[in-house]
């Protein structure tokens, strides 16, 4: 029987940042409402900080 915690070689956890977010994704994300100014900083912190900029918020 082999232990539930064995990852198979290769394995790496989803974060959900692998797929296209739109600013007004992650400003919701945040907890935010899409209002222009959320999303315009939203849209900013994307293309400033990529993947990452969901990986922060989105557990």
């Amino acid at each position: 029987m082999s232990d539930s915690t064995e990852k198979p070689p290769g394995w790496e956890p989803r974060t959900g940042s692998e797929q296209p977010w739109d600013p007004e994704d992650l400003a919701e994300a945040e907890g935010k409402d899409p209002t222009p100014a959320n999303i315009a900083r939203a849209k900013a912190e994307l293309d400033e900080d990529g993947p990452a900029a969901i990986d922060r918020t989105v557990p």
